[in-house]
C-alpha cells in the first residue's frame, strides 16, 4: 500500500492510522480542492467475506446517520485488487484521546465536549443506530470555519442497527467504556449502552483516568471534590451499571450536562485569584452555530476598576475586558490559527459577544470580541491580505500601547450596517510571540476598539 499514490481521484498524503480491519490515510480531493480521509480494507482480510461486508457496513451506516454530528461519508468504491474504500470527512484537530494526552481537560471544557459526544450518539440513535464503542479515540474534533471545533463520533466498526441489537449474541467494545450487558454474550442492548460508554468518556476527560470495571467505578466525589454536583450526578448516573438507573436516552445526558452549573475554575487558571461567576441570561448557552455550550465566568467590574466586564479563556492566558452589554456569552475553549490561514493547532482563545449564536452573519447586529493566540506565523500578514466581500475597507492604522503594538484594519457598511475590526498584534519590545488576533464586531455607539486593546492581557 506504501507505493500507491492515488485512490481513485483522491491524492494520498499521509497515513493517519491503521486498525484491526483498515487503514485511514489523509488524501486531497482535487476536484473539490479540500482534504479528505480514505479507509481501506487491510489486504489480509481481503478474503473474507464477513469482514468486507462488515466494512461496508460502516460506510452504509455512517451514510444512514446523515447527520453533521457523525463523520460524514462522500464516496465508496474499490482498489483495482478488489478492496473496497470509502471516503469520509477529515476531521482536522484529532481526538479527545489526542486533548487527554496531557492529562484531563478544564472542567468547563471537558463537560461541554461531553455533552456535544451526547448529541453526536444520539443523532446516531435517532437514526436506529447504536454505536458499541463510544471511547476517547473515536470521538473526532474539526475545525470549523470560524475556529471552533466540531465534535463527531466515527468509528462504527461494531455499530449495529438497534433492531439488531436487541438480539446480539457478540460481546463487543473496549474496556472502560463498555457497560456490563455489552460484555455479556446475548444479552441485548439498547442505546443505553452508548450512555453508559459516554459517562466513561466524561469521566476520563475530568479525572485522567478511564474508570474501572462496571460497578467498581471509584465515585468522581473522591476523585474530584471541587466538581459541581450536578456534573458528579449526570456522569455517575450515566455509569449506573444497570441500565434502568441510567439516563433514558444521550440527549437526556446532554441536556443536564449543559444545565447552568457552579463549575469549578478550570485548571490552568492563574492560582489565588478572586472571582465569580455573574448571574446572565443564559449563563450557559447553546450556540446554535457550532451546538457549542458556553460556561460564562466573567469578572465584574467595581468603582476602582476600568469600565466593563473582565473575561477569559479557559487557560486563563487571554484576559480583557469588554462593555458590560457585550458579556452575554462565552466561548472560552481556544481556537485553531488554520483558520486564519496560519499553521494549524489548538491555540488560547475566546469569543465574547451579546448573541454569538450570529456571530458568523455579518448582517446581524452584533457586539463582541473574538481573541486568539498565535505561537507560529505572522498574523499581521495574514490581517492586511484578509478582504470581507460586502463591506467597506476603511483602511488600516497603526497601533501602539504599554504592551502592544501593530495594526488595525476596520470594515464598515457591512450587510446590515455592521462594522468589523481586525487587530494584529505583537508584543511591544524585542519578544515576537505570542501573536495576536483580534476581531471586534459592533453594531453602533462608540468606539471601543483602542479601550479593548489597552486592557489586552496575554500571560
Amino acid at each position: 500500500m506504501h507505493s500507491v499514490e492515488r485512490i481513485g481521484r483522491y491524492r494520498l498524503e499521509r497515513r493517519l492510522g491503521t486498525g484491526a480491519f483498515g487503514t485511514v490515510w489523509l488524501a486531497h480531493d482535487d476536484e473539490l480542492q479540500a482534504p479528505v480521509a480514505v479507509k481501506v480494507l487491510a489486504e489480509n482480510w481481503a478474503h473474507r467475506l464477513d469482514v468486507r461486508e462488515r466494512f461496508l457496513s460502516e460506510a452504509r451506516l455512517l451514510r444512514k446517520a446523515a447527520s453533521p454530528r457523525v463523520v460524514q461519508v462522500h464516496d465508496i468504491g474499490e482498489l483495482p485488487d478488489g478492496r473496497p474504500y470509502f471516503v469520509m470527512e477529515y476531521a482536522d484537530a484529532g481526538t479527545l484521546a489526542d486533548l487527554l494526552a496531557t492529562g484531563p481537560l478544564p472542567v468547563a471544557e471537558a463537560v461541554r465536549l461531553t455533552a456535544l459526544a451526547a448529541r453526536s450518539a444520539h443523532a446516531l440513535h435517532e437514526a436506529g443506530i447504536v454505536h458499541r464503542d463510544v471511547k476517547p479515540s473515536n470521538v473526532l474534533l474539526r475545525t470549523a470555519p470560524d475556529g471552533t471545533r466540531r465534535v463527531l463520533l466515527a468509528d462504527l466498526g461494531l455499530a449495529k442497527s438497534l433492531a439488531e441489537a436487541s438480539g446480539l449474541t457478540l460481546a463487543a467494545g473496549s474496556a472502560g467504556y463498555r457497560p456490563p450487558e455489552q460484555a455479556e454474550p446475548g444479552a441485548g442492548i439498547d442505546a443505553r449502552a452508548d450512555v453508559y460508554s459516554l459517562g466513561a468518556v466524561g469521566y476520563q476527560l475530568v479525572t485522567g483516568t478511564v474508570p474501572a470495571a462496571p460497578g467498581k467505578v471509584e465515585p468522581l466525589q473522591r476523585l474530584r471534590p471541587d466538581l459541581d454536583p450536578g456534573v458528579t450526578g449526570a456522569l455517575m448516573r450515566a455509569l449506573e451499571p444497570d441500565r434502568e438507573r441510567r439516563w433514558p436516552t444521550a440527549r437526556a445526558l446532554a441536556r443536564e450536562l449543559e444545565r447552568p452549573t457552579a463549575a469549578a475554575p478550570a485548571a490552568g487558571r492563574p492560582p489565588g485569584r478572586r472571582r465569580r461567576a455573574v448571574a446572565l441570561t443564559g449563563a450557559v448557552a447553546a450556540v446554535a452555530a457550532g451546538g457549542v455550550a458556553l460556561a460564562l465566568t466573567l469578572w465584574p467590574s467595581t468603582s476602582a476598576a476600568p469600565a466593563g466586564v473582565r473575561v477569559a479563556d479557559a487557560t486563563g492566558r487571554v484576559e480583557l475586558r469588554v462593555p458590560d452589554g457585550w458579556a452575554g456569552q462565552l466561548r472560552d475553549s481556544g481556537w485553531d490559527p488554520r483558520a486564519l490561514g496560519l499553521p494549524a493547532g489548538h491555540e488560547p482563545g475566546l469569543a465574547v459577544a451579546d448573541d454569538l449564536t450570529r456571530w458568523q452573519d455579518l448582517g446581524a447586529d452584533v457586539d463582541g470580541v473574538f481573541v486568539g493566540l498565535s505561537e507560529h506565523g505572522d498574523v499581521t500578514a495574514r490581517v492586511d491580505a484578509v478582504g470581507r466581500p460586502g463591506c467597506h475597507d476603511d483602511g488600516g492604522r497603526d497601533y501602539a500601547d504599554g504592551h502592544w503594538h501593530g495594526r488595525i484594519r476596520v470594515w464598515s457598511g457591512c450587510p446590515g450596517g455592521g462594522r468589523l475590526t481586525e487587530a494584529a498584534l505583537v508584543p511591544a519590545g524585542a519578544a515576537r510571540q505570542p501573536q495576536v488576533y483580534v476581531q471586534i464586531r459592533r453594531s453602533g455607539g462608540a468606539d471601543p476598539t483602542d479601550r479593548i486593546l489597552r486592557s489586552l492581557r496575554v500571560t
